[in-house]
């Protein structure tokens, strides 16, 4: 029992150690010894076994879409003031993977239960995500069996067998929209965060060198770092640098500007497009040109522990955009955004200066516009 004791201080004391230059953050976003502890501590305590997963689902079952054009969804949900179209009408489609909503750590992967606080997380990157391209697209996001957020702590080996596990369901998902509702139609593909692992492989093994490339609208793959060297490999697949180039990806991490000066080696070698200027380089956009930050629709349900019990959320249309907002700058691989200390939008930021939570909503209407221009500029040069 003593040295069980001992162990657990050791762990604690180089997790302080660690968190240190953090605290002063990670006390303005409220941690608690409660939550550290959960967070730390609270992962499934057995090797992954994919044997204990639940069934992957039938795509062809309307229930195993979190958003669909012919279905009333969070997806369908729009900033007031702004327009959105017929989706069943779009000529072009998204096919959107959403990031991390199970938290959990009872198990490696989502067991996708129906009535979850899990589920309410899904809803809630449908309202305050995918709903971005409701202006131009129909909307295709499907429920997978997500990898927990635990994946993202164990060893290297872990997570690859997790997240490799949980990429089929994704493909499977992606081939059954292509073969079955798609019909032919360019497409736009988005993701953030672990979407955007998923995705990463998608573009690689199912569009990159294929028929598939000439439908490719273009790739917004936001969150998650993609290193240049990945890129490299893309036979047809590269980097956008203007607002209108077609069949190419943007990608970003947000950080607080007030970080522009620190070192962070995991952005070296990163991808970074500026959602304000649409250009892969590094100088300040004019706060002329910001389309609109769109604050946050409802709640995530942030827990690491105890019960995934719905937390019965209700989502609406999203807040009047907030024009000429923010300033971006991409350096170092990291895109840099106005400091948003004592706003609102602080409290879906992280610690020490990471905005990941915010990679869409500050640049909400940025994306909004620049999908309804991208999709345009397709259309023109098919006639």
């Amino acid at each position: 029992m003593k040295k069980f004791i001992l162990y657990i201080l050791v762990v604690l004391s180089v997790i302080g150690v660690w968190a240190y230059p953090y605290l002063s953050d990670l006390r303005d976003q409220g941690l608690t010894l409660d939550i550290a502890y959960d967070y730390f501590f609270s992962g499934p305590d057995k090797p992954f076994d994919p044997k204990d997963a639940v069934n992957q689902l039938d795509y062809s079952k309307n229930a195993s879409w979190a958003a669909l054009p012919f279905m009333e969804d969070e997806a369908d949900l729009f900033p007031k003031g702004e327009e959105t179209i017929d989706q069943t009408q779009a000529e072009v489609d998204v096919f959107f993977v959403h990031p991390t909503g199970y938290l959990k750590g009872d198990h490696w992967t989502d067991p996708l239960e129906e009535n979850s606080a899990t589920k309410e997380n899904t809803q809630w990157m449908m309202v305050n995500q995918a709903s971005v391209f409701n202006g131009c697209c129909s909307i295709y996001a499907p429920h997978y069996r997500q990898a927990s957020i635990y994946s993202y702590f164990g060893s290297d080996e872990l997570r690859e067998e997790v997240h490799a596990f949980v990429y089929q369901d994704v493909k499977t998902a992606f081939k059954y929209f292509i073969e079955k509702f798609s019909n032919g139609r360019p497409f736009i593909l988005a993701s953030h965060s672990q979407g955007t692992h998923h995705s990463i492989r998608l573009l690689a093994e199912e569009i990159d060198d294929s028929d598939l490339y000439s439908r490719l609208v273009g790739a917004y793959i936001i969150g998650g770092t993609i290193s240049k060297d990945w890129l490299n490999q893309m036979k047809d697949i590269g980097v956008c640098d203007s607002s209108k180039q077609l069949g190419c990806l943007v990608h970003w991490d947000t950080m607080n500007v007030t970080h522009i000066n620190k070192e962070m080696p995991i952005y070296v070698g990163n991808i970074c497009v500026n959602p304000i200027t649409w250009k892969n380089e590094g100088s300040l956009s004019d706060l002329v040109d910001a389309k609109g930050a769109v604050y946050v629709s409802g709640d995530f349900a942030l827990e690491f522990s105890g019960s995934d019990e719905p937390k019965n959320m209700v989502f609406n249309d999203l807040e009047s955009p907030k024009t000429q907002y923010v300033q971006a700058q991409c350096k170092g691989g990291a895109l840099f955004a106005s400091d948003q200390s004592g706003t609102r939008f602080q409290s879906f930021a992280g610690s020490a200066g990471n905005y990941h939570g915010l990679d869409y909503a500050l640049f909400y209407m940025d994306i909004r516009e620049n999908a309804k221009l991208k999709v345009k500029t397709y259309l023109n040069n098919l006639k």
